[in-house]
C-alpha cells in the first residue's frame, strides 16, 4: 500500500513538474518574437504597401537578437506597436491652376511615433507618393530620429502632386490648399516637418506663410525656411553634408582618405548637391550626376564652377540633367540609365529609394568601390545591401549616414524656440559631432565577431533601443 501511495505521489509530482515546464515553455515561445512572422502578418494586413512592408522587412530581422533579450517587450506587444503608426492622415487638395481648371490630389501625413519628442519628418510632393512610400519612410525616420540623440519623433507626410512643370503661381496656391488642412495636425510641440523630393526652400516658404495665417502666430512650426524668417544656416546642406562627414568616418575604420577617391553621385537635388560640394573640398573627383531622366559621366570631375552650373540649372531654372552634356561637351549622357555601372572608390546614392538593385549593387563591388554611404532614404534594394555586405565593403544606410538632414531641423527648432540664429560654423561643427556620435553608435552595436562592422545592424539596434525604452517607461498608449 505504502509503495503504491508513493508511485502515484511521484507520478503526480512529476506531472505537476512537467506542466509547470510546459507552461515556462509557452510562455518563453510567447515572450520571444519571430521577425519573419512579424513581417508576414504585417503584409496580410497591409498587401499593397511594398515599400512599407521592405522597410520592416529589413530592419526587424537584424534588431530580433536583442529585443529578445528583453521578454517584457514582447509581453507589451512592442514590436507591433513600433511597426504601426501613431495615426494616418489622408486628405483631399483641390487647387486651380493658371488656366482656371481645377485638380484634385491626395494629401497624407504619418505620425508614426513620438516616445521621444514631438513628430517629426519631411514633406514630399513627387507622382509617386502614396500611403505605403510615406509609411515606409516614417518608420525609418523613427529610427533616424532617435540616433541624432536629439528629442525627435518619427513622422512623414505629402502629395502626389508633383512640382516639375509648373508656375510659381500655382505652386504656390497648391501649397496654400495644402496647408489649409495641415495646419490642424501640426504644431511646435506636436509635429514639425520639413521638405523633402519636390519640397525645398520655396514651398517650404508658402507653406508657412499659409499656416500663420491660420493660426495667427509665429513658431517654428516647419524646419529648411527661409534664413529671413527662422531657418538656420547650414540646413540646406546639411543632409549632403552629414553624409560625406559619416563617410569620412567609415573611412577613418579602414585608415582611407577621401582625397583623390573617384565618387559616382546619383541625383541633382538639394542632397547631391552639397554632397557633392563637400567632396570637392575634401579632394575627392565627383564622375557622375543623375535625375529621373538619366545621369551624366564626366571624365574630367565635376569642379566647383561645373557645381554652380548644376545648382543654377536645377535650382533656379528648374532644368534637366542633361543640359549639363550640353554644356560641357566631354561629358556623356546617358538617358534612362543610372550611374552604378561606372567605375569608381565610392558611391553616394542620393536620388530616392530603390535606385540600386542587386546586380548594380554587385557590379559597383566589381569595378572597385568600397564604400557606399546612402544620402536618399533606403536606395539599395535588400539584394543591393546583401551584395555590398556579403563582399564586406563600407556600406551605411539612409538611416545613418542621411540624418544630417534632420538633425539641422532639430537644431533650427532649438534656435526658433530660442529666438536666436546660430553662426555657419557653429551649426556645422554640432552636424559633425552628431555625425560622429552616429557613426560610433553604429559601431558600438554593429561590429561583428570578424571586425566587420554591419551599419545596418548598429543603426537600427541603436536607434531602436532608445525609442523601446522611452515606449516601455510611458506606458500603453
Amino acid at each position: 500500500m505504502f509503495v503504491f501511495s508513493r508511485i502515484c505521489y511521484t507520478f503526480a509530482t512529476e506531472n505537476k513538474k512537467a506542466r509547470k515546464n510546459k507552461n515556462i515553455n509557452n510562455y518563453k515561445k510567447e515572450s520571444f518574437m519571430n521577425a519573419q512572422q512579424v513581417v508576414e502578418e504585417l503584409k496580410q494586413r497591409f498587401p499593397n504597401e511594398p515599400e512599407y512592408i521592405q522597410a520592416v522587412s529589413q530592419v526587424l530581422p537584424t534588431i530580433e537578437e536583442e529585443y529578445n533579450k528583453h521578454p517584457e517587450f514582447e509581453k507589451s506587444n512592442l514590436v507591433e506597436r513600433l511597426c504601426i503608426p501613431d495615426r494616418v492622415i489622408e486628405f483631399r487638395v483641390t487647387w486651380t491652376d493658371d488656366q482656371g481648371k481645377v485638380h484634385t490630389n491626395m494629401g497624407y501625413r504619418i505620425q508614426h511615433n513620438n516616445v521621444i519628442g514631438p513628430y517629426k519628418g519631411g514633406i514630399r510632393f513627387h507622382k509617386s507618393v502614396n500611403l505605403g512610400i510615406l509609411k515606409f519612410l516614417a518608420f525609418e525616420q523613427t529610427f533616424k530620429n532617435s540616433l541624432t540623440t536629439l528629442p525627435m519623433g518619427g513622422a512623414k507626410g505629402g502629395s502626389d502632386f508633383s512640382p516639375r512643370g509648373k508656375s510659381e503661381a500655382e505652386v504656390m496656391r497648391f501649397c496654400q490648399a495644402f496647408m489649409t488642412e495641415l495646419y490642424r495636425h501640426i504644431g511646435p510641440d506636436e509635429d514639425v516637418p520639413a521638405g523633402d523630393i519636390g519640397v525645398g526652400g520655396r514651398e517650404v516658404g508658402y507653406m508657412f506663410g499659409m499656416y500663420k495665417k491660420l493660426t495667427h502666430e509665429w513658431s517654428g512650426v516647419l524646419t529648411g525656411k527661409g534664413r529671413e524668417f527662422g531657418g538656420s544656416l547650414i540646413r540646406p546642406e546639411a543632409t549632403g553634408y552629414g553624409t560625406v562627414y559619416f563617410l569620412l568616418s567609415m573611412l577613418e575604420t579602414r585608415g582611407i582618405s577621401l582625397e583623390g577617391k573617384k565618387v559616382l553621385i546619383s541625383g541633382s537635388g538639394n542632397v547631391a548637391q552639397y554632397a557633392t560640394e563637400k567632396c570637392i573640398q575634401l579632394g575627392a573627383k565627383v564622375l557622375t550626376l543623375s535625375d529621373s531622366d538619366g545621369y551624366i559621366y564626366d571624365p574630367d570631375g565635376i569642379d566647383r564652377a561645373k557645381l554652380d552650373y548644376v545648382m543654377e540649372l536645377k535650382n533656379i531654372e528648374r532644368g534637366r540633367i542633361k543640359e549639363y552634356a550640353e554644356e560641357y561637351p566631354n561629358a556623356v549622357y546617358h538617358a534612362g540609365e543610372r550611374p552604378w555601372g561606372e567605375k569608381a572608390d565610392i558611391a553616394l546614392p542620393c536620388a530616392t529609394q530603390n535606385e540600386i538593385n542587386g546586380e548594380q549593387a554587385q557590379t559597383l563591388v566589381n569595378n572597385g568601390v568600397f564604400a557606399v554611404a546612402e544620402g536618399a532614404n533606403m536606395p539599395s534594394t535588400p539584394e543591393a545591401v546583401k551584395a555590398f555586405q556579403d563582399a564586406k565593403i563600407l556600406y551605411a544606410p539612409g538611416k545613418a549616414s542621411n540624418a544630417g538632414g534632420v538633425a539641422v531641423s532639430g537644431l533650427e527648432m532649438s534656435q526658433n524656440s530660442e529666438r536666436l540664429s546660430w553662426t555657419s560654423e557653429e551649426v556645422d561643427n554640432r552636424l559633425k559631432l552628431i555625425m560622429k556620435d552616429i557613426h560610433e553608435n553604429c559601431v558600438k552595436y554593429g561590429t561583428q565577431p570578424d571586425g566587420y562592422i554591419n551599419y545596418v545592424k548598429g543603426a537600427n539596434v541603436a536607434g531602436f533601443m532608445k525609442v523601446a525604452k522611452a515606449m516601455m517607461a510611458q506606458g500603453i498608449v
